[in-house]
């Protein structure tokens, strides 16, 4: 689990939520139900807001509606296709709830022909509105930029994040007098309802291109522009955080990805079978008649929109208008609403582009509050041309990186580049965050927040931490105390320095990390693509067929491990590594590595010599050499400063890793060997169903070797649920010279739970998995058939605690709960096999921290 990414996720959206609720002002809020008044239906689609005003919104699926406004109001007005217009009083400054029933005109009455008093039962057999969304799918590829032989266009991204519904008198209060200047400047106009207070801003012109045969796109970015909270807040990593929950739409794909899900898009092939469809009307849009369809799920917890297509009927069955709004039955996190809207425009062939997308969303810690966090991504295309084609040198070679100059432009740049306007109070935000940044008492509050919540203490160039490593402990160091630090692109782009220093009261030995790294293209290291060279040196504990890292392994919470745990082992490692990654998403890492390993706690290297005389092994030290080979297509990145974070994708992931240990070379061993691994990552998108995380490996020592270079398989004695281990193994408990093995994690994000009423409104998640592996230990690595190899550990007592696994494999799987308080997984895990080892457990319960929305 990468702690230190899932406390600076946490430390950053908690900070904006936490702001943003405390700080709402007392508007006029307004809920309720609209229904039928004759048959006492819920009425979707009716039109809500407040009278004389344009504020408001449409009911949902279930009839539903909420709208609110700092304006001062006394009615609401409520007004639906067929039925007679109402009027309702309401109070100011207050939520309350006003349900509605309409009442049918009687030119509909008159229509109606009333045969039973069941509601008819929506059909797609005959249903035209079901033929007019099949003819949409239909012609979806021809209706798509890649029917074109060339595209290219013009691309402007604006990120805004603002604190929503602030009070107007919150400047007045002695301790927000000096921030007044960033108070006061609101936004009331762009979104209706709400009171707008920019704190984020992130704009972006790129140039785009695309040719079809040989397929290449490239995107060269002219321009970009953030705002700069200073060295606590990575501002770069929080848009990227940004830009990810709001993923470009592509109303044309099968699934469209928001907020970390996928929803199934209302053009998918299969969306007739999840969704309703209504012909609501006939509208003229652009100079050109379209249709407007109304959509709603089958069933109202699935991870499905609501919303509206408009139709061209030209005979492209186009889009060029759609709106998407998010269920808001479904289980989802922090956010309360959320809503896609995309403009088309008319090409010169008659078809049509997208000219402009907008979302929106509303986020809080709770449905119920008034205040929260408010963001809108608005992406404009400009200079849309097709079939002009260009040379080779025009697609090659992406431009994923920013230089200086693309990050510093004048503001003579951005007022020629922009396709759309900043609002007033956006175009304040770039001089308030400055102004703010340079506050002592603003960068007091942000350092310790991001000490307590994040872990790290900046100072300038260098960062202190990880807190949570600072204490730990375990049988064999005792207490351990360890403080260390990094330095940050603040210091250099090119050179980076990272270190600490441990000591453990237990075996009295101080511990030690440092390594120098290089950045050969004058970028950041963490940057796309990598090519950098590494030095490293390390001496530390280690338990072997731990999957944790020393980083994590000294996290506090981690300490805490069932049954015997004191086979460890002091590691001290000389590292020299090469990383070059290409912009295919091709990589490779080319390493050497010189390894002393001595065994620790009740663990011991013993062998048989001569005429069988025990040998007591002091330590085994190792040289090798390594390349891993890397393919992740299309990979997108979490992407900050000091980090970045792979994105799961539907692309697979896949990687070689080859290793050859060298005969006494800088004082290693006699021992020659080659290791050879592969894997592969999937993630599998499965509609309504969720989504399954997929590994799939394999390895196999080449040659013979005491046990400790061998595969130890990776086992979990903490009571944390690790993905990638084996979480009822105990440590040392296999090791093996070939081996293949299957990871299967799946998600269900609420499928089941959210048809139950008690786990649909705790917003539980279910969650399952699937671990087996299947290997061996040949004859020549047997230590029983060949004694000069290093025992297996056994236990006081004599009883073997190594295993080489046998003809059946070990399978464990496992049945959990997410989401609980919206962080933490619990699992029941089972073990089906090998029950019969020594301090085995047939069944276990872990928790992890999970946070997603």
């Amino acid at each position: 689990m990468n702690y230190t990414y899932l406390y600076r996720k946490l430390v950053l959206l908690s900070f904006f939520l936490l702001a943003a609720t405390t700080l709402f002002a007392q508007s006029t809020v307004v809920t309720g139900t609209v229904i039928d008044a004759r048959t006492n239906e819920p009425l979707p689609f009716v039109s809500v807001k407040f009278n004389g005003t344009s504020i408001g919104g449409p009911t949902n699926n279930d009839g539903k509606y909420t709208i609110s406004t700092d304006n001062p109001v006394k009615q609401i007005k409520i007004s639906f296709l067929g039925y007679k217009d109402v009027l309702m009083n309401v109070k100011r400054g207050v939520t309350q709830t006003v349900n509605v029933k309409l009442v049918a005109t009687a030119n509909e009455l008159d229509e109606v022909v009333v045969k039973s008093g069941k509601k008819p039962k929506y059909r797609n057999k005959d249903n035209p509105a079901v033929e007019l969304i099949r003819k949409v799918i239909e012609n979806k590829e021809k209706n798509r930029p890649e029917a074109y032989d060339y595209v290219e266009y013009k691309e402007y991204d604006k990120m805004q994040f603002s604190l929503a519904n602030v009070s107007p008198k919150l400047s007045e209060k002695k301790f927000f007098r000096k921030y007044a200047f960033v108070i006061d400047n609101r936004d009331s106009t762009t979104v209706p309802g709400k009171s707008l207070l920019p704190i984020f801003l992130n704009e972006k012109v790129s140039q785009y291109y695309y040719r079809k045969n040989p397929e290449k796109e490239k995107t060269v970015v002219l321009g970009e522009k953030n705002v700069n909270f200073g060295g606590s807040v990575d501002s770069e990593g929080l848009g990227a955080y940004f830009k990810h929950m709001y993923y470009k739409v592509d109303i044309y794909d099968n699934t469209v990805f928001l907020m970390t899900n996928n929803f199934l898009s209302p053009i998918a092939g299969s969306s007739p079978t999840f969704y309703k469809f209504f012909i609501t009307d006939t509208v003229a849009y652009k100079n050109t008649k379209l249709v407007e369809l109304s959509f709603t799920p089958r069933n109202t917890t699935d991870m499905l929109f609501v919303g509206k297509l408009y139709i061209t009927l030209d005979g492209n069955y186009a889009v060029e208008k759609v709106e998407l709004n998010i269920n808001k039955n479904i289980n989802l996190n922090f956010v309360n609403s959320m809503r896609v809207n995309q403009e088309f425009e008319q090409n010169s062939d008659g078809r049509f582009h997208v000219s402009k997308s907008t979302t929106l969303a509303d986020f809080g810690l709770t449905k119920n509050k008034k205040g929260g966090l408010f963001g809108i991504r608005t992406i404009t295309y400009g200079n849309y041309t097709v079939n002009k084609p260009h040379p080779d040198t025009t697609y090659q070679h992406k431009e994923y990186t920013e230089s200086d100059e693309v990050q510093n432009r004048s503001d003579k740049f951005w007022v020629e580049n922009r396709l759309d306007t900043l609002t007033t109070a956006e175009s304040k935000v770039y001089k308030n965050v400055d102004s703010l940044r340079n506050m002592p008492s603003f960068r007091r509050t942000l350092d310790i927040a991001t000490l307590l919540l994040a872990g790290y203490k900046g100072f300038g160039g260098f960062e202190l931490g990880p807190a949570n490593t600072f204490y730990s402990f375990n049988p064999v160091e005792g207490f351990k105390l360890r403080v260390g630090g990094r330095t940050t692109p603040e210091l250099s782009k090119r050179y980076y320095f990272e270190t600490y220093g441990a000591y453990g009261f237990k075996d009295e030995r101080f511990k030690y990390f440092l390594s120098a790294t290089y950045s050969l293209n004058n970028k950041s290291i963490y940057k796309f693509p990598q090519n950098y060279l590494r030095v490293s040196t390390q001496y530390d504990t280690h338990i072997p067929g731990a999957n944790l890292q020393f980083v994590q392994e000294d996290n506090f919470l981690l300490s805490f491990k069932r049954g015997e745990n004191d086979k460890y082992l002091y590691d001290r490692s000389y590292n020299f590594d090469y990383v070059h990654e290409f912009e295919n998403h091709f990589s490779y890492h080319a390493k050497f590595a010189r390894l002393t390993q001595a065994p620790a706690g009740s663990l011991y290297f013993l062998n048989t010599v001569g005429n069988n005389t025990a040998n007591v092994v002091k330590d085994l030290t190792t040289s090798e050499a390594g390349l891993s080979l890397r393919y992740a297509p299309n990979e997108q990145f979490y992407q900050g400063k000091i980090y970045r974070v792979p994105v799961p994708s539907k692309y697979p992931v896949l990687s070689l890793d080859y290793t050859a240990g060298l005969k006494n070379v800088f004082g290693s061993s006699n021992y020659g060997y080659q290791n050879l691994h592969v894997q592969m990552d999937k993630r599998f998108y499965l509609s309504i169903l969720g989504y399954a995380d997929v590994t799939i490996e394999g390895g196999e020592t080449f040659g013979q070797v005491p046990y400790p270079l061998l595969d130890i398989f990776r086992a979990n004695q903490t009571y944390a649920y690790d993905i990638y281990s084996y979480n009822l193994m105990n440590f040392l408990e296999f090791v093996g010279d070939h081996y293949a093995s299957i990871n299967i994690d799946q998600h269900f994000v609420g499928f089941f739970f959210n048809k139950i009423p008690l786990f649909k409104k705790l917003k539980w998640r279910e969650v399952a998995s699937v671990k087996a592996i299947y290997g061996g230990l040949s004859d020549k690595n047997n230590p029983s058939l060949h004694p000069s190899l290093y025992q297996f550990p056994v236990t006081a007592a004599g009883e073997p605690i190594t295993y080489g696994l046998g003809s059946t494999p070990y399978v464990e799987g496992s049945v959990g709960i997410e989401n609980i308080f919206k962080f933490v997984r619990v699992d029941l895990v089972r073990r089906f096999t090998y029950l019969d080892h020594p301090d085995v457990s047939k069944w276990g319960i872990r928790a992890r921290v999970k946070f997603d929305f």
